[in-house]
């Protein structure tokens, strides 16, 4: 190839790389709800949408929703009582909360826009209190725009690795840089979480002791070689119990 050529390539690589960091700092916002500065390029209506969109599939990869009405509408009492005796209530998101038929799969997850989901393998051994910090965990992905960030930044890393590729022969390092980013930034958000439900727990009237219980039931199902489902998109459950610990006397006196 013509050295002209090269240039050409190189330029417009450049150009590229510099749109999405042009890019990535006019998205920046400070969420109102957490105080941190996030990477968003979508609206509250957006998550909105993309969570009821996404909410059918979601439901059909476990089975459907759990067949029994009533405990059905328990986790949305549990639920409803969480946002209603906390900032979630002052949130633009449309909060529903899915109990799903899937009795082997320890998992509990939330969508854009407000959309929770647990299974009812984890459902059938929490009681009511944890319930309540499993729900408030996912509710606070919600507020934390967490799904949003993540797909920001997703994007991000695509232009980006689009522009190296032009330019260079760099896309696959810069891929694998943008997935370690993706990978550190959810595991912070788990921690966000974290904090978060226990606070909604304590705004609840539950005892948020109660969440530590949970990550004693997450560690035990995963017994001593299985890891379950819940712990591949999440930090392991003992490393969250001192964060927790932590949270619970931050909040305790409010």
């Amino acid at each position: 190839m013509r050295r002209g050529s090269w240039k050409i390539r190189i330029l417009i690589g450049l150009a590229i790389v510099a749109f999405a960091f042009i890019q990535r700092c006019n998205n920046k916002e400070e969420n109102p709800y957490t105080g941190r500065v996030q990477n968003i390029n979508m609206t509250a209506d957006q998550e909105i949408a993309i969570g009821l969109q996404s909410a059918p599939e979601m439901a059909q990869q476990h089975g459907g929703l759990y067949p029994d009405e009533r405990m059905q509408a328990f986790v949305d009492a549990v639920g409803h009582k969480l946002v209603n005796s906390s900032i979630a209530r002052e949130t633009p998101y449309k909060y529903d909360f899915h109990l799903l038929a899937d009795d082997r799969t320890i998992n509990a997850f939330a969508l854009p826009g407000g959309q929770c989901f647990i299974t009812y393998a984890l459902f059938s051994q929490l009681t009511e209190a944890q319930l309540a910090g499993v729900l408030g965990h996912e509710i606070g992905h919600v507020i934390g725009r967490h799904s949003a960030e993540r797909i920001a930044e997703s994007s991000f890393w695509q232009t980006l690795t689009m522009g190296a590729t032009v330019g260079a022969d760099m896309g696959s390092m810069v891929g694998s840089i943008g997935q370690n980013t993706l990978l550190k930034n959810g595991r912070g958000d788990e921690l966000e979480s974290d904090e978060l439900g226990v606070l909604f727990m304590i705004q609840s009237g539950y005892d948020p002791n109660e969440m530590i219980r949970v990550m004693e039931i997450l560690k035990a199902a995963a017994g001593p070689n299985r890891v379950p489902e819940f712990q591949s998109t999440h930090p392991d459950p003992e490393n969250r119990i001192e964060k927790i610990k932590a949270a619970i006397e931050k909040y305790s006196g409010r």
